[in-house]
């Protein structure tokens, strides 16, 4: 695969805020400011496949996540339990 040579420049225009933060990204990425724009204009949005897929996850993390809640609350009961016991016997 051939990579095209970059020969066209395009201006915008934007906050100094703007331009700061697009700076601080490159400069976190390792990458000059023109490539961390080029990268994340380029990038393709997420399919419909995979947000059915992301929202799936966020279904079973909710139904793993009440189950362990209600788990751990049997559990913290019955420690209870056997605390106010031993307290009992050890009076």
């Amino acid at each position: 695969m051939q990579t095209a040579v970059k020969t066209e420049r395009i201006t915008i225009l934007g906050t100094p805020d703007f331009k700061d933060f697009l700076t601080r990204e490159a400069k976190k990425e390792g990458i000059s400011l023109s490539e961390l724009v080029r990268q994340r204009c380029e990038k393709k949005p997420p399919s419909n496949e995979d947000e059915e897929l992301l929202e799936a996850l966020v279904e079973e993390v909710r139904t793993a996540t009440a189950r362990a809640k209600v788990s751990l609350k049997k559990g913290l009961d019955e420690a209870e339990k056997v605390l106010a016991e031993i307290r009992r016997a050890a009076v």
